[in-house]
């Protein structure tokens, strides 16, 4: 038995920025699994931001595995922007732990047929959130390890430009990137959310009266901003809101050369034997508007899968907005299956007050729940022939065998929900080949886990 002190220490050494320190936590956590996992769910948290981009509550990889198995959340997917440091973490301690895993990465591109047009990034015309998910490597192929390392240097580089900016305005309170900023991340991919903590930090331990400073600078009365200080999340999106969005004195709208063509990261994805993998909103901007020229746009140049952040489509306050958004979500999903289109949704944790998981028993889901289930069986399936066999939807073997994108979702989804999160040199996995049919292949999954 663990005692809950012990647990408690272990947990939070899971999200030390020490990677050994956190295996080493997780290698201990392991034995103790039963002891602490509730029953395996129905459920799926396919979209998970971990502290190698921004998780609200800090987060590791290993920590979202044990997460998902105290939880007995079924599967889970880790998406961390424009890296895949967390990839092998993660999918280790899944099955280390028993956990059906995915990994994937979102970023920024900019696509030309919509230049004029508002699509996933409120305000921001041809500007578009993308994904590439089913990656199963942290190590990109020699082809893409330029694009990856591009991504990663165009971030910083927005970054940098940003915190000149919003220096200028705030001085005396000024950072130092290096200095200040990236001791907050573990391994230097820092985001919008890190420069916004730094700057509170460094009022802080600069100006000697923190609420007037920012009462100031963001023309708010000081009562109001003393009480937001006291909820920092709250205080924190406000900060970011003023400063670094649009209308504040951080923001420069986006233009062509701002992100990468949606062309450069498919090559990167493709490379990597992921799958690339659309975005939606909420269904209400213009872009999202003409959801089927854009998704017809972004099939022909690959995408093969759409991602839909569930919980702010549905749980809201307003009836009517609730009424607009629900029926948008029921029709952008009408849309995916029409077009063979796979879903990867989850809640994204990069924001404080985001669910573990969504509420698969809410009624509003009830007529997209199982499009959302076979969506995270699908991407978990090709997530394991990838990674053990080389054999997930962009290989050869599939291709050659199922040549279609119908024939393609059917087999992985399949897969997916016969294949355990654990197996052993002695399970029906290890006797999978590539010279086998997928019928063959689903006989022996089905043979010993149906």
């Amino acid at each position: 038995m663990l005692s809950t002190e012990n647990l408690s220490r272990l947990e939070k050494a899971l999200n030390s920025f020490d990677r050994d320190r956190r295996l080493a936590a997780l290698k201990e956590l392991a034995p103790y699994v039963s002891q602490f996992a509730a029953p395996e769910a129905d459920v799926a948290n396919m979209h998970c931001h971990t502290f190698f981009s921004y998780n609200a509550y800090g987060h590791s990889p290993a920590s979202l595995a044990w997460l998902a198995r105290r939880r007995g959340i079924k599967l889970m997917g880790i998406v961390d922007f424009d890296v895949l440091d967390g990839v092998d973490e993660f999918l280790d301690a899944c099955a280390m732990l028993g956990v059906r895993g995915s990994a994937g990465m979102e970023t920024r591109v900019f696509l030309p047929e919509f230049a004029t047009r508002e699509i996933n990034s409120p305000g921001e015309p041809g500007v578009l959130y993308h994904m590439g998910i089913g990656f199963t490597s942290s190590t990109p192929p020699a082809g893409a390890a330029d694009i990856l390392a591009d991504l990663r240097a165009q971030a910083r580089q927005r970054n940098l430009g940003l915190i000149r900016r919003v220096n200028a305005y705030l001085s005396p309170v000024v950072l130092d990137y290096e200095r200040d900023v990236l001791p907050l991340t573990p391994k230097g991919n820092a985001t919008e959310r890190h420069i916004v903590l730094a700057y509170i930090q460094a009022a802080e331990r600069t100006v000697e009266d923190p609420a007037g400073f920012w009462s100031a600078k963001l023309t708010i009365d000081r009562r109001e901003i003393g009480a937001l200080m006291q909820d920092p999340p709250r205080f924190q999106k406000l900060v970011r809101a003023r400063l670094m969005k649009r209308g504040g004195v951080g923001y420069v709208p986006p233009g062509p050369d701002t992100f990468p063509h949606v062309d450069t990261v498919h090559k990167l994805i493709l490379a990597c034997g992921a799958l690339p993998c659309a975005a939606w909103l909420d269904g209400t901007s213009p872009g999202e508007q003409a959801m089927d020229e854009l998704l017809d746009l972004l099939m022909d140049r690959g995408a093969v899968a759409l991602n839909i952040i569930p919980d702010r489509n549905w749980n809201i306050a307003d009836p009517e907005l609730k009424r607009i958004k629900l029926q948008k979500l029921y029709d952008v999903v009408r849309l995916a299956e029409e077009r063979d289109l796979p879903l990867n949704v989850g809640t994204e944790m990069n924001s404080d007050g985001q669910k573990v998981v969504d509420d698969f028993d809410a009624p509003e889901l009830a007529p997209v729940r199982q499009a959302f289930l076979d969506g995270a069986y699908f991407i978990y399936g090709h997530t394991r022939f990838q990674r053990s066999r080389g054999m997930g939807y962009q290989s050869e073997w599939a291709k050659f065998h199922l040549p279609t994108r119908r024939e393609r979702n059917r087999f992985y989804t399949a897969a997916g929900k016969r294949l355990p999160p654990q197996d052993t040199d002695s399970t029906p996995m290890a006797h999978v080949t590539s010279a086998m049919s997928p019928q063959e292949v689903l006989d022996v999954l089905a043979g010993a886990y149906s």
